[in-house]
């Protein structure tokens, strides 16, 4: 049995991945505003700190897993969807990793979003922005987007957190070290987050009319049986993946995009040692 940390521990599927892994026997450290093991706001620095270093305290150094299920979505607080959704998950991750490398097989789940390929026009300065910790930069980089800034502001961080998972999960003191780094990337699942969304007349119009070729909205715990399986055994050999569970949406849009060869320039590293 082993320790993990589980952001969003309160609601939606950090709380149904949270008692799934309790059930399994684990000991889960819950983080959140309230009604968890860690009561912190990881929307401001100072939080972040204290919660990365009380989940590190009460893990006493060594974490087997950890799902980062905290997140917001579209709303006018631009500057806490991307504190939340990005700057959290890089930061807590970071100051986490020595923890699960000491675990020796450490599996960490990053929840996404179809957001992140289903949004049109997400602009890349955002994205660019993001990656960079620079929330003051990606706010400014959608000053001219009027109404559609929330939907922008929630894609790109959802884009720049799964590229940050992907570029991290290869490293040699991630993958190498013994910690598979995934992404699980839901579609419209029915937590509080998109009841509030399908409460707002704009947005919930929008929500609904979103093909889910299945139909229906996905269910929070039947999301936390895959996060239960990308922290198991099972994903030893996931690393860096994307894993979309969205009804179909994804592929409704995007049924050619994916997959596509490698381009020569990403190989050309690999070939200059091959060759020499």
């Amino acid at each position: 049995m082993g320790t993990y940390a589980v952001t969003g521990s309160a609601s939606g599927m950090g709380r149904a991945t949270a008692t799934r892994l309790r059930a399994d026997g684990h000991t889960v450290i819950g983080v959140d505003l309230a009604g968890a093991e860690v009561t912190a706001d990881l929307s401001t620095p100072d939080g972040r700190a204290d919660a990365a270093q009380r989940v590190l305290t009460a893990a006493d150094g060594c974490l087997h897993g950890a799902v980062l299920a905290a997140g917001l979505g579209p709303s006018d607080r631009l500057h806490t969807i991307a504190e939340v959704n990005h700057v959290s998950v890089v930061t807590l991750l970071e100051q986490w990793r020595p923890a699960l490398a000491a675990a020796e097989s450490a599996k960490v789940v990053v929840i996404g979003s179809n957001s992140a390929t289903t949004t049109p026009a997400v602009p890349k300065r955002t994205v660019r922005a993001l990656l960079a910790c620079d929330v003051e930069r990606a706010v400014r980089s959608l000053r001219f987007l009027g109404p559609a800034r929330p939907a922008m502001m929630y894609a790109a961080s959802k884009i720049a957190v799964s590229r940050w998972a992907r570029r991290t999960a290869v490293r040699p003191d991630w993958a190498g070290a013994g910690i598979r780094l995934n992404v699980l990337a839901p579609g419209a699942v029915l937590t509080p987050l998109l009841e509030a969304q399908l409460a707002n007349p704009r947005q919930g119009k929008a929500v609904r009319r979103f093909p889910i070729p299945v139909g229906g909205f996905g269910d929070p715990d039947a999301l936390s049986r895959w996060a239960q399986f990308m922290t198991s055994d099972a994903a030893d050999f996931l690393c860096g993946s994307v894993v979309v569970v969205d009804g179909g949406t994804d592929a409704y849009f995007r049924a050619d995009d994916w997959p596509r060869p490698v381009p020569l320039r990403a190989l050309a590293p690999y070939l200059k040692r091959f060759l020499a």
